[in-house]
């Protein structure tokens, strides 16, 4: 089976304008990005309207949302803005959903919605995913006159498992990591271990499935210190030494970076590959390599 192209998505969380915000979106499109993806979270801009805003200053990169609380939504209600969201974009929307991580709770709670357990989330997920199908695939308005592809994001063996079932784009936020991880041999075992994980639950599914990591650190060679934010807040417990051995922190030369990507595609299938502004300029080295 011949691998899949690549496809690189970079997430903008902040900016101050209209203005600032296209400019973003053009700049991450001029860099070779295949879709600029904005958060779901109280205290930042609504996601909707910024990636209309987003679509309109740009003529090819995508839009889409990584990711979507599906709790704060009912789901004919985000059906409707999906749609709509698809129509004013012409069709470059891709919607990304999550069940809503643990730390989102203090926002349910000034949203006044219910935060239930873990799991309870995941259930409510499934529940939306196959609510805005159905909604769909009937005479919904606007009218979805072509299948909008679905990124599922997530960590957990019960999300994981749902993503494999329903979503297009089934993204890795990671990998379960044993505490004494002192090489990168022992972070791509476990990522082997993740991805076998997605295909015995996706089944025949698998092949339609295009795969992808959540990047958390870039450490391109001669570009100054890595920010280390995200891999410390999503590792804790691990030195900065061994979070360097984790699958989603690229180091090296943009040609080592890219060789690393290579082979994260051709041993483990992973061809879609999302991060975060602060290591777009940096990425960007290796993506213009493997163009």
């Amino acid at each position: 089976m011949a691998s899949r192209a690549f496809r690189f998505a970079v997430g903008v969380h902040i900016a101050g304008s209209r203005k600032e915000w296209q400019d973003k979106a053009r700049r991450a499109e001029d860099l070779g990005f295949d879709v600029v993806q904005v958060p779901d979270h109280l205290g930042m801009t609504s996601p909707f309207p910024t990636l209309i805003t987003m679509a309109e200053a740009t003529e090819r990169i995508r839009v889409g949302t990584m990711v979507l609380n599906a709790g704060f939504y009912r789901p004919a209600l985000l059906a409707r803005d999906i749609a709509t969201v698809d129509q004013l974009t012409d069709g470059r929307f891709e919607v990304g959903l999550g069940a809503g991580p643990n730390f989102a709770k203090p926002e349910f709670e000034l949203a006044g919605l219910p935060f239930p357990s873990g799991g309870k989330r995941i259930e409510y997920l499934g529940e939306t995913i196959r609510e805005i199908r159905a909604l769909f695939a009937k005479d919904h308005v606007p009218a979805v006159n072509r299948h909008i592809p679905l990124l599922v994001a997530g960590h957990g063996n019960r999300v994981v498992r749902l993503a494999a079932e329903h979503a297009d784009t089934v993204s890795l936020a990671g990998v379960d990591i044993p505490a004494d991880i002192d090489s990168d041999e022992t972070g791509r075992a476990a990522l082997a271990e993740r991805v076998e994980y997605v295909r015995a639950a996706a089944g025949s599914r698998f092949a339609d499935i295009e795969l992808g990591l959540m990047i958390q650190a870039v450490d391109l060679h001669g570009s100054g210190e890595p920010d280390l934010t995200l891999p410390r807040m999503f590792n804790q417990g691990l030195t900065d030494a061994q979070l360097r051995h984790l699958p989603g922190f690229l180091s090296g030369s943009a040609s080592d970076i890219a060789d690393t990507l290579r082979h994260y595609r051709d041993t483990y299938a992973l061809s879609h590959y999302a991060v975060t502004e602060t290591d777009m300029t940096a990425l960007a080295k290796a993506i213009e390599l493997l163009r």
